[in-house]
């Protein structure tokens, strides 16, 4: 897999942010030693411990870093829809979902950037040989890896690591599939990038990232967020395998229509034959 990322275009890194206030200079300082030539628009969801204001004074001395602001928590796939239409309104070429944290390590992301030369969507993976977790406890990676799993076969889906959050598009892949639905909330919008990759036919190839557990502040990870993302993934697998199933009974069904057609057809032309040489033996000319 090439390793340059140079001819790729304009890179715009989208870092959501609420209560970040002691991750946010180290992750946009470790991204722009790491792609010196990409921009980072960090989205601030009003964050009370003064996370926008930070992010505002290091933007005033970097011509690469933007802030937007937003007016409350609305959720992290809302904040990543908003960081979207901004990117693709200033026309950037390429465009990446990067946690705050320090859990997506910017040293790999010129990796993933240049998996885009042979994909339309790139996926850092942990669950692809050569990925890995670090200080994740056991009954975590379970979860994790088995809702993968789960919304794999729901959907049948061929990736890896369908949740994962370090993803990076080309613009017009990201343009197409925002038209299609996408959860608005939670981190549900990961699988339904993915899942609106897929089903328009992009190509999606996973690039194996280590995924290190957040040091500084809190996870905004949940019991209930878990909880309605498989709530949803049951009520799309349910709708896509119902339509899968729909469609094999009408093609059963066609074939079966088809196969009385040419039945019907060859039975009636038997009789006009045994009619013909009937009337040819009354007649006398078949003696």
């Amino acid at each position: 897999m090439p390793q340059s990322y140079a001819d790729l275009g304009r890179i715009l890194v989208i870092i959501p942010t609420y209560n970040e206030i002691d991750n946010v200079d180290m992750i946009t300082g470790r991204l722009r030693a790491s792609v010196p030539e990409a921009h980072i628009l960090v989205v601030d969801d009003n964050s009370p411990d003064g996370t926008g204001r930070r992010a505002d004074e290091l933007a005033a001395t970097d011509d690469h870093l933007h802030v937007l602001h937003r007016q409350g928590k609305e959720g992290l796939g809302a904040a990543y829809k908003a960081g979207f239409a901004w990117g693709l309104e200033r026309d950037y070429d390429v465009i990446v979902e990067f946690d705050a944290d320090g859990s997506h390590q910017p040293e790999q992301l010129p990796r993933v950037l240049a998996g885009l030369h042979d994909a339309d969507m790139v996926k850092g993976s942990r669950w692809v040989p050569g990925g890995s977790v670090v200080n994740w406890p056991l009954h975590r990676e379970l979860l994790s890896r088995g809702g993968s799993i789960y919304t794999r076969l729901m959907l049948g889906l061929p990736v890896k690591d369908i949740t994962g959050g370090l993803n990076a598009f080309r613009a017009p892949t990201l343009r197409a599939i925002l038209n299609d639905p996408i959860d608005g909330q939670g981190y549900g919008i990961q699988r339904d990038l993915t899942w609106n990759a897929h089903k328009r036919g992009f190509r999606i190839a996973e690039v194996p990232i280590e995924f290190i557990e957040r040091t500084h502040g809190e996870s905004k990870m949940s019991g209930n967020v878990v909880k309605e993302a498989m709530i949803r993934t049951t009520e799309l697998g349910v709708k896509h395998r119902g339509a899968q199933l729909k469609d094999a009974l009408a093609r059963l069904r066609g074939r079966s229509e088809h196969a009385g057609e040419v039945a019907g057809r060859f039975v009636g032309a038997v009789s006009r034959a045994a009619g013909d040489a009937t009337r040819e033996f009354r007649n006398g000319k078949g003696r």
